[in-house]
């Protein structure tokens, strides 16, 4: 027993990163869209309501709220093509592409229309399908998200580091190192450089049908108090909820409990 135990460890040490972080199987569902093998959970019962991360990390960090919402509602959480378990270089990935991806997903399951919550980056996914498609979902949740990438977000993804992307994204590359070094990589072209997958104009906000709540800490380092205020003004029968003291992510500090009463509320409302 000690001279297998001793065995494996070396094989870890000797192994490539990629293989040496991979883990057994995924815990959801796999389906073939768009090329790409895109890995999603599907689980509670109810209404669906779609969750989307955003850039560098897996629907397995939706968790903070999933299992709550998970009492009301079916949740579709997918991992975006090239990150946790789905496939797809991340090279590949843009947010617009991520959207195609996730209707490919969403008319696999029979789903004409769901609710949805984005986060980050997961909001800029659900900007393009709701506007590339106004009736596919009926009300969204955008949290921490933009329209349009501000110079202040673009310098901290200029600068990101391996060591802070890997303090933040380490649990979420299942596929190693190499997954972890391409999403940074991506991070820093898509949006510290780049002006075309991400700027949304007045006029294409104004095409959206969902029913929207933006959410927005004011002590985002991301993106300023101007940008949630732009969308609000731009996309009709939207609500603007700024909340104090919280940073990109307000769900993840103490406002979590208010802000699973204040979605939940809004979810639920009718048209």
């Amino acid at each position: 027993m000690r001279l297998l135990i001793r065995l494996i460890a070396l094989l870890l040490i000797l192994l490539p990163p990629s293989v040496a972080w991979a883990q057994p199987t995924p815990p959801g569902k796999v389906i073939r869209v768009n090329g790409i093998d895109l890995h999603y959970v599907d689980r509670g019962k109810g209404e669906p309501l779609l969750l989307v991360h955003g850039i560098g990390g897996c629907g397995g960090q939706m968790g903070a709220i999933a299992d709550a919402l998970a009492q009301n509602y079916r949740l579709i959480i997918p991992d975006l093509r090239g990150h946790g378990w789905s496939t797809g270089a991340a090279s590949s990935f843009t947010t617009l592409n991520a959207s195609e991806d996730i209707a490919a997903l969403l008319n696999s399951l029979g789903l004409r229309r769901v609710r949805a919550i984005g986060v980050s980056a997961g909001g800029m996914v659900l900007l393009h399908l709701a506007t590339r498609e106004p009736d596919r979902i009926s009300s969204m949740v955008l949290v921490g998200t933009a329209h349009r990438i501000p110079e202040q977000a673009r310098a901290i993804a200029r600068g990101i580091t391996m060591g802070r992307a890997r303090e933040l994204w380490q649990s979420c590359a299942v596929r190693g190192e190499n997954q972890m070094r391409g999403l940074v990589d991506r991070f820093r072209s898509l949006f510290g450089t780049s002006t075309e997958d991400v700027n949304f104009s007045a006029a294409r906000l104004s095409t959206i049908r969902a029913r929207t709540l933006i959410v927005q800490g004011d002590r985002d380092r991301f993106f300023p108090v101007e940008i949630p205020f732009e969308m609000y003004r731009g996309i009709p029968h939207s609500e603007l909820w700024i909340v104090p003291g919280s940073d990109h992510i307000p769900f993840l500090d103490d406002r979590k409990p208010e802000f699973l009463r204040v979605t939940r509320e809004f979810l639920s409302r009718q048209p």
